[in-house]
């Protein structure tokens, strides 16, 4: 089984999980190999941080927070290796369906009704969360998608009364405090919250399927749709350490299957005309969903998380309580609390 809370012995620790070609390994496997050869962590895929002998590593993109760089094996403060795992060459169903196999042992997914979420739902098979609040646009969608895929879903309704306390707790935790990131993490702050209520301390999202197959409006004006992908690309490792941060106020991890290493080398195979064309956006991630769920659903359109959820909004409405005409003058004043 595989931990996604740290599991320490003396001034060894790991936290999140270890695959090596598919095989997923005991957290003191993993440990045993880095100890006897710390180049062992070379080969580790999954979502992970490590901690041994005065030696750390980190999974490839750094999606689990941790000291050390991101895909760096370091001992004593010098990189020594990259974490680089090597997988053969794979179709695009295939890798998906094998990173959220590797993911799908435990825990639940965050589903909000769009393609992204609803696929991994579908072939994880685990519990469903969908939150937001009541009459949101998320809430609505993961209602109708749970019902047309048959899945098991909590409906986690947020009051709106809560949306300010837990916006100053995120304000504390997120490195880049603007607007958007606190709307964001605050909707992250109400679905790691679920979880942990439902017993789960990992939870699957859709996270990162927009950067990899052109998931957002722009992409339908943009000149050149490879070099704006590449440009969002490089802003996950951010977005991870914000949403982390944020999800372990309940002690949760976020898991991201779309940014296994397998679907990322996949989608990059890709030829732009496989992701846009015309007035259409994630063409080739649809058309793999379109085999395990109705075409409507998978053509879905869907809104950001944070606008979805109706969560920016209340944030939007806060604000103009609290006398600020510009939401992001009211997150600078809670970010100032925090300095």
């Amino acid at each position: 089984m595989s931990s996604d809370h740290p599991i320490s012995s003396g001034k060894e620790w790991i936290r999140g999980w270890v695959e090596v070609a598919g095989e997923r390994l005991q957290p003191q496997e993993a440990l045993s190999r880095v100890r006897s050869n710390p180049l062992a962590a070379t080969a580790f895929g999954g979502e992970f941080s490590l901690s041994w002998d005065g030696c750390t590593a980190r999974d490839r993109l750094g999606i689990v927070p941790g000291p050390g760089p991101a895909g760096k094996i370091t001992c004593d403060g010098d990189a020594i290796g990259e974490v680089n795992p090597q997988y053969p060459r794979m179709d695009l169903e295939s890798a998906i369906r094998e990173a959220v196999w590797l993911r799908a042992d435990k825990g639940a997914v965050a589903l909000s009704g769009g393609v992204d979420s609803s696929l991994v739902a579908v072939l994880a098979g685990l519990p469903c969360l969908a939150v937001g609040i009541e009459g949101s646009h998320d809430l609505e969608k993961a209602d109708s998608a749970a019902r047309l895929l048959g899945l098991d879903c909590t409906r986690v309704a947020i009051r709106r009364g809560e949306v300010e306390e837990a916006l100053v707790a995120v304000v504390s935790v997120i490195p880049q405090k603007s607007p958007v990131d606190a709307s964001i993490g605050t909707t992250v702050f109400f679905i790691a919250r679920a979880a942990r209520d439902l017993g789960s301390s990992r939870v699957l999202t859709g996270q990162g399927a927009d950067e990899l197959f052109g998931g957002y409006a722009r992409y339908l004006t943009t000149g050149d749709i490879e070099s704006q992908l590449v440009t969002d690309f490089a802003t996950l490792g951010a977005q991870a350490d914000r949403d982390q941060a944020v999800a372990a106020l309940h002690g949760v991890l976020l898991s991201l299957p779309y940014l296994d290493l397998r679907v990322v080398n996949a989608a990059k195979a890709l030829p732009p005309e496989r992701k846009v064309i015309g007035n259409l956006r994630k063409v080739a991630l649809r058309e793999v969903a379109e085999r395990y769920m109705p075409r409507d659903l998978a053509w879905r359109e869907k809104k950001a998380m944070q606008y979805g959820s109706g969560v920016a909004k209340e944030i939007r409405r806060l604000s103009r309580r609290k006398g600020y005409t510009r939401m992001g003058d009211y997150i600078g004043h809670l970010a100032g609390k925090h300095i």
